[in-house]
């Protein structure tokens, strides 16, 4: 088995709050983060796909095909937006990098063909990193 990523990076804009709470439960469960302007970050996308290598072409899948496909399916709809106005794939769930890694997974699976997506992992910053794999079976 062979693994291959490709990363990329994007600015977006966020508010954690979650409408059935108080302001007061937001604000002690998402503190700064529940600024109510919202804040941002610069975020790091990583999407990784596991295959066997095809022999006529030697590779897992084209690199460039994995480029293509995360940005038209990805950072064109999350790049320098606001992640709850702006980002329909979101819409309806709070916009943690747990939930976008989960988005991400979901719409990216289903147009791999001949592979098979592994992982995703955004760093929201330098120090914070979430990782999904797909629901377990």
């Amino acid at each position: 088995m062979i693994y291959i990523t490709r990363k990329i990076d994007f600015c977006a804009s966020h508010r954690l709050f979650n409408p059935a709470f108080t302001d007061e439960q937001n604000q002690a469960i998402f503190g700064p983060c529940n600024n109510p302007n919202g804040h941002g970050h610069n975020y790091t996308l990583e999407v990784t796909i596991k295959g066997e290598l095809n022999p006529e072409t030697g590779m897992v899948l084209n690199f460039r095909f994995l480029k293509d496909l995360i940005k038209n399916e990805i950072a064109e709809k999350i790049d320098h937006k606001n992640l709850n106005l702006d980002v329909p794939f979101l819409a309806g769930s709070i916009p943690t990098v747990e939930n976008m890694a989960i988005k991400i997974w979901e719409i990216l699976e289903e147009k791999i063909d001949h592979a098979r997506l592994h992982e995703i992992k955004i760093y929201e910053s330098d120090r914070n990193c979430v990782t999904y794999r797909g629901k377990s079976k």
